[in-house]
């Protein structure tokens, strides 16, 4: 069963990409100018050895085989996350689902987009005795709170990992199809509420407030999605429209 399906970078003459190369558990692909039977990536700026993929289950694992030259691998869906693996170093294991290497190359940076598709889960158990694991985050879908941090997470959910997040108007304009008393004040509420229902910042209850907290719509985003705790499925609680951020340019 193939496991890790690697996309190539668009070749330097008409911004096409060769077909897929697919590998499974155990497999590896070298790339570089001179890869031979790998993948060979035809751009002056490329070391002829550049560097090696390898299948592992459901991840992969990349060595860097370049002298000078440290590669980033990006996860697209993850609001700019990413890792670095140094010149030299071997079997660098990447976390991401869909991932992008960066090799720089003269002045250019071509994408090797990875895919790692296959998934392996433990089977739940049942008859298990004891009290319930309490969950990590306590989210109802069915609240208005969770309706903002949805619209809050929208543009990057659909595919703009670096997009500006909406403003509280922003905020507003978009989920007042479908709650027309939502205002900036009950907005700016659900946004206070849930930086201390997610433990972003201590409660009202506690004698020392602590400090402000900076930038908390970005917090706030951050953490649900790096926890996957808005999905893209979620977005479909929101009334059909364009996202706000995307209004407010267009």
């Amino acid at each position: 069963m193939y496991s890790i399906i690697v996309v190539p970078p668009p070749t330097t003459t008409d911004d096409t990409r060769a077909a897929q190369l697919r590998l499974a558990p155990g497999e590896r692909l070298a790339f570089g100018r001179g890869a031979g039977n790998g993948l060979v990536i035809a751009h002056d700026g490329v070391s002829r050895r550049a560097g090696e993929i390898a299948a592992q289950g459901a991840f992969w694992i990349l060595s860097n085989l370049s002298r000078e030259q440290t590669y980033v691998v990006e996860n697209p869906e993850g609001a700019g996350e990413h890792i670095k693996v140094a010149p030299g170093r071997l079997d660098a294991p990447v976390p991401f689902e869909f991932s992008r290497i960066v090799l720089p190359a003269a002045g250019d940076l071509l994408p090797v987009e990875v895919w790692a598709p296959r998934h392996d889960y433990l089977r739940p158990e049942s008859g298990l005795d004891g009290v319930t694991t309490a969950p990590a985050f306590s989210l109802d879908p069915t609240k208005r709170y969770f309706a903002v941090l949805a619209a809050l997470c929208e543009p990057r959910l659909r595919g703009a990992p670096h997009a500006p997040l909406p403003t509280v108007d922003q905020v507003v304009d978009r989920l007042r199809p479908g709650w027309p008393a939502a205002s900036r004040a009950s907005v700016q509420w659900n946004i206070d509420y849930l930086a201390v229902k997610l433990r972003l910042k201590p409660g009202p209850e506690t004698a020392d407030a602590g400090p402000r907290l900076n930038g908390k719509k970005e917090s706030l985003v951050s953490l649900a999605l790096r926890f996957d705790l808005v999905r893209e499925e979620d977005l479909g609680l929101l009334v059909p429209g364009r996202p706000a951020a995307d209004r407010a340019a267009g």
